[in-house]
């Protein structure tokens, strides 16, 4: 049987820096000429579509027809290419590159996105560090606006991709990441490598917590408890 490991993105395996932010400040600005969108929306945890729909709600007061819900991600897309080559904070977390070249040698693991990133927002966060590459299959936020069917999604792409039976675990770092994980019934290893401590992930409910990836040994020994 296969493990099926699903990375989450922002938080977890990088930080861009406010670069998605900023790309959905501009988006709305081109399209409704509305100013700074993002200024009071939390996005930690959030898929984007449910971002895009805040957005429309506390700044347009209604919610958005499907066609705009698919132009403000196109637009928001297509502002992200620019906002990440250029974002000066954008960086890879710690021991992430060193922990996904160390799973590359095992056949028992595949690896795997489970994120609120639409995926062509993923690719383009992923790519400017060689991060993309690792990843044979995910779940997105442009599969589903609901994280928990985002998993789902995730999970029956992995066992396609394998054949057979998988075992998933989902690696993120928010109560909403862990809360999803639990609806899907799957189980959670958390980083406290954003905006969450340890412990508000432990009361959240998580099956592991880590600090960081940075040290390889104890995260690779997770990975194979599951």
């Amino acid at each position: 049987m296969k493990r099926a490991l699903l990375f989450d993105i922002d938080g977890t395996l990088i930080l861009t820096g406010g670069a998605g932010a900023r790309a959905l400040d501009r988006a709305f600005k081109y399209l409704y000429g509305l100013d700074y969108v993002m200024e009071k929306i939390h996005p930690h945890g959030k898929t984007d579509p449910e971002i895009v729909r805040e957005i429309f709600n506390r700044s347009l007061g209604r919610d958005p027809s499907h066609a705009e819900m698919e132009r403000a991600l196109d637009f928001y897309v297509y502002f992200l290419k620019f906002e990440v080559q250029y974002a000066l904070k954008f960086r890879v977390l710690p021991g992430v590159k060193e922990l996904l070249d160390r799973l590359q040698k095992y056949d028992e693991f595949i690896e795997g996105l489970a994120t609120g990133n639409v995926r062509n927002g993923a690719r383009v966060k992923l790519s400017r560090p060689g991060l993309w590459q690792y990843f044979k299959f995910g779940g997105f936020g442009s599969d589903s606006e609901n994280r928990k069917e985002i998993l789902i999604s995730a999970i029956e792409r992995a066992r396609r991709l394998s054949g057979n039976s998988v075992k998933g675990l989902i690696i993120g770092d928010t109560p909403r990441d862990v809360y999803a994980a639990h609806q899907a019934g799957l189980p959670v290893l958390a980083v406290a490598t954003s905006t969450y401590t340890v412990d508000e992930l432990k009361k959240a409910g998580a099956d592991f917590i880590l600090p960081d990836l940075s040290n390889i040994d104890e995260a690779f020994e997770v990975l194979r408890s599951f």
